[in-house]
């Protein structure tokens, strides 16, 4: 007994054999039937047990269910012949596997059609039914149930339900009917399994009630199955889209967008699944053309084991795919190709990269499925999707979604690729108009720093030390709205108007005041066809007189600069802020202040000090901290 089964368990002879052909658990019944203690049996061989033309029988089981009638050895040197019932459960950590192996030890015969119990179920039940008894055992099903099954029931009755499927559902299941027999409400489950009578899993609704006889006690559970598996699988499908829509292109990176892909499809619709790009740079060049043998580099990859055992090419890696390749296949004629091992479809080509064959059989590969990966026009790779611990092969369903969640991707993918070529176009454009080095000036002695954002579209920043007459030295610091190429382009006039207007000798106040004008028009230009300017700036300048030491200051919008002077803690120069340029109409003011020999004058865009993981008075701090090191 246990407290999952509290009844007397040696009504069935029951013991579990390793892969290896090793007994490692051994029941009473077992006990019962051959007289054979576990001490005696686990650790030894089962074919031990067997006789003649029984160990013939069953050496070699197959499948994940097997059945037949086996000749036992008895203790006192006697046989048995006995119906076994043998179920196997393959390791998740790739250890062998066992094989629970059953038989009952109740009289087989069928019961009186007298028996109210057998008969109150049967007459209520409208579809596959069962009855277990007031231990649990198997005591009458009907023809749909037998269907199910896969076994008659003479053969069954007296078994347990975990004893009869074999697999976990099962045990679930049992644990269910022990709580409808112990409680006396009925209970409504629902399980995905494959059953013996089917050669695929389906999904089951099945309807728990207690049987009670005439003075209203519990004498058994009736059970009934209703199969509703293509409503169960359609609401998975549209879960997997929806997972998808949410999940994939949650950034515009091609590596990270195609693992997303990777990670929605497992265990969801593959057990693992591979992600291959053609020319997936990050520079955004479009693909190349395709030509076979073809090279794909792996993008991503994932797996229902750990660690990707399955992966034979690395993230990054290029692997070339010959004609006979599914992948190259899939890819020349646009279109996916399901392919499965047993049909030799994949023999050619696993003879070629016997890689890939050495793993296909480790791990037991049965089935593949290449989808292309196709937006635009564009051929931009191909995802495969392969099945080992899932028995069942790819259905005509299973192509379709892969396709649309494969389809989702290709877009998210092709948008990367062209952000990533726009950015790279826009950084170009703003490094050749940002200065490559600043002027050597007697006045000041100027350093740079220009780190665009990682992935973060490039941006309109740009800064500049401009020498004056009278020994005198300008410095600007300015930031463009928005990113891309139109925010690099703005960015470059403006730098060349404050040029202009610095030779000019403008007062920073009045240079703003320009500057705000230029800013004006631009936005009018950009709007000229109706649609709403976008253009605005920030800006700070600075003119600094070594003489004096004086340096004036006038802001539009911009962050104020830091000032440390010599032996002092790093602060913000009091400056009033003056609206952002574009605005138009509005005064900028300037400030002066003193600056001693020694002293540091650090001007900087937000990006700097501003992050969605922390304020900006922290990252203020941040910087003042880093200035003072």
């Amino acid at each position: 007994m246990s407290p999952d089964y509290p009844f007397d368990d040696a009504a069935t002879a029951r013991a579990v054999i390793d892969d290896h052909g090793t007994v490692v658990e051994w029941n009473a019944g077992a006990e019962r039937l051959l007289g054979r203690p576990a001490a005696e049996v686990v650790g030894s061989r089962a074919e031990n047990l067997l006789v003649g033309d029984g160990a013939r029988a069953a050496s070699a089981p197959s499948g994940p269910r097997w059945d037949g009638t086996v000749t036992l050895r008895h203790r006192d040197g006697g046989t048995v012949s006995v119906w076994l019932l043998a179920h196997h459960h393959r390791s998740e950590d790739g250890a062998p596997g066992r094989w629970l192996v059953v038989t009952p030890l109740e009289d087989g015969e069928p019961r009186s059609g007298d028996d109210p119990l057998a008969t109150a179920a049967l007459v209520q039940s409208p579809c596959a039914v069962a009855v277990y008894d007031e231990r649990l055992r198997l005591s009458r099903l009907n023809d749909a149930m037998a269907d199910v099954i896969g076994l008659p029931e003479e053969r069954i009755r007296g078994l347990r339900l975990s004893e009869i499927g074999g697999k976990p559902q099962s045990a679930e299941l049992e644990a269910h009917l022990l709580r409808v027999l112990t409680s006396g409400r009925a209970e409504d489950v629902q399980t995905y399994m494959r059953t013996g009578g089917e050669t695929l899993a389906h999904a089951w609704l099945a309807r728990m009630a207690p049987v009670t006889d005439r003075e209203g006690r519990v004498r058994g559970v009736c059970l009934a199955a209703h199969d509703f598996t293509e409503n169960y699988l359609a609401r998975e499908r549209l879960q997997l889209v929806n997972e998808a829509s949410v999940r994939i292109g949650s950034t515009l990176d091609v590596t990270r967008t195609a693992q997303e892909l990777a990670d929605v499809c497992v265990p969801a619709l593959a057990d693992f699944v591979s992600v291959d790009l053609l020319d997936p740079q990050e520079n955004g060049d479009p693909p190349p053309a395709l030509t076979t043998p073809i090279g794909l580099r792996r993008a991503a990859h994932q797996s229902v084991n750990p660690g990707t055992p399955e992966a034979v090419a690395k993230p990054g890696q290029v692997e070339v795919y010959p004609a006979s390749s599914p992948q190259a296949d899939s890819l020349v004629a646009g279109r996916t190709i399901v392919a499965t091992v047993a049909s030799g479809q994949l023999d050619e080509w696993l003879t070629w990269n016997q890689a890939r064959g050495d793993a296909v059989r480790q791990f037991g590969i049965h089935s593949t499925m290449s989808v292309p990966i196709q937006a635009r026009g564009l051929t931009l790779g191909v995802a495969v999707l392969t099945r080992f611990r899932r028995p069942d092969p790819f259905t005509p369903d299973d192509v379709l979604l892969a396709e649309e969640v494969t389809a989702r991707a290709a877009v998210c993918i092709d948008n990367a690729r062209r952000f990533s070529r726009e950015r790279e176009t826009a950084l170009a454009l703003q490094r050749s108009l940002l200065p490559r080095s600043l002027p050597h000036t007697a006045a000041v002695l100027a350093a740079s720093r220009y780190l665009p954002a990682a992935r973060a579209g490039v941006g309109g920043d740009w800064f500049d030390v401009i020498p004056l007459s009278g020994m005198r030295v300008a410095m600007v610091v300015g930031d463009v709205v928005g990113h891309g190429i139109q925010a690099s382009a703005t960015m470059g006039r403006l730098r060349t108007a404050v040029r202009t207007l610095a030779d000019i000798d403008l007062a920073p106040d009045e240079l703003l005041t320009h500057l705000d004008d230029l800013v004006v028009r631009l936005s009018a230009e950009a709007g000229a066809d109706g649609s709403p300017g976008e253009v605005g700036a920030t800006c700070v300048y600075a003119v600094y007189d070594p003489v004096s030491r004086r340096c004036t200051l006038a802001r539009a919008g911009h962050p104020a600069p830091v000032l440390i002077p010599p032996g002092g803690a790093p602060e913000q120069v009091d400056l009033p802020s003056g609206p952002p340029l574009g605005v138009g109409g509005l005064p900028f003011e300037s400030t002066e202040l003193e600056l001693r020999e020694g002293s540091v004058l650090a001007f900087y865009t937000d990006g700097l000090v501003e992050s969605a993981e922390r304020d900006t008075d922290a990252g203020n701090r941040l910087l003042g901290e880093a200035l003072a090191a």
